[in-house]
């Protein structure tokens, strides 16, 4: 009962199968919960500006828990390079099931925040995909690569998102994946930051 108070309008009338129970929903709680592991790696806190933070040498793993990602980089010119940083959701594994998900298409929202670094005109971008279960077909996608305004101060927070709806059955899996720009400069290299990144399903009215 607990579940379904929270998970209205549509939870008063949803059939598990018989594999699920309530029980083990209730550990899980597949809806309303952000999905993706360590969001927050470098314990970052949006609602102040950016911390300052000079050039540094250390690996990004050295900087926070980054368990649950995938890090590489991928080097441009003028002594520019991107942080690209992604992870793959099953969301089965999570608790939501393939009837809720075929037939119900709750919406799947992606929420980014990143810093506005200055340090090139684009210092972030956005990439998601529903993948089915080969977790290569492509269901839906969604890639965004916002410029700088130039107002406000440097440093300030921006939030990027985006909500899936309608996407078509057969949605097992989210690969989310964010870039973000570095600046090499004499005294080791500048990163733009980027925290509280989220996937999460709702029930829709």
């Amino acid at each position: 009962q607990l579940l379904l108070d929270e998970w209205r309008p549509l939870g008063g009338r949803l059939q598990l199968p018989p594999r699920l129970t309530w029980k083990l929903l209730l550990v899980r709680r597949p809806l309303y919960r952000n999905l993706l592991r360590s969001p927050n790696p470098e314990g970052i806190n949006i609602y102040q500006p950016a911390p300052p933070t000079g050039p540094t040498r250390q690996p990004l793993e050295a900087l926070g828990n980054f368990r649950g990602w995938h890090i590489r980089t991928e080097t441009l010119q003028q002594n520019l390079s991107w942080t690209v940083k992604q992870q793959c959701v099953s969301l089965l594994a999570e608790g939501l099931w393939e009837e809720l998900l075929d037939d119900e298409q709750p919406d799947i929202t992606v929420m980014d925040w990143y810093e506005d670094s200055r340090l090139d005109q684009c210092v972030y971008e956005l990439h998601v995909w529903l993948l089915a279960a080969d977790r290569r077909t492509v269901i839906a996608q969604h890639h965004v690569a916002p410029r700088s305004s130039g107002r406000g101060p440097a440093g300030h927070w921006v939030q990027v998102s985006h909500v899936f709806r309608q996407y078509g059955p057969g949605v097992r899996f989210v690969h989310f994946l964010h870039k973000t720009k570095n600046r090499m400069e004499p005294g080791g290299l500048r990163r733009t930051r980027v925290t509280d990144s989220s996937v999460s399903v709702q029930l829709r009215e």
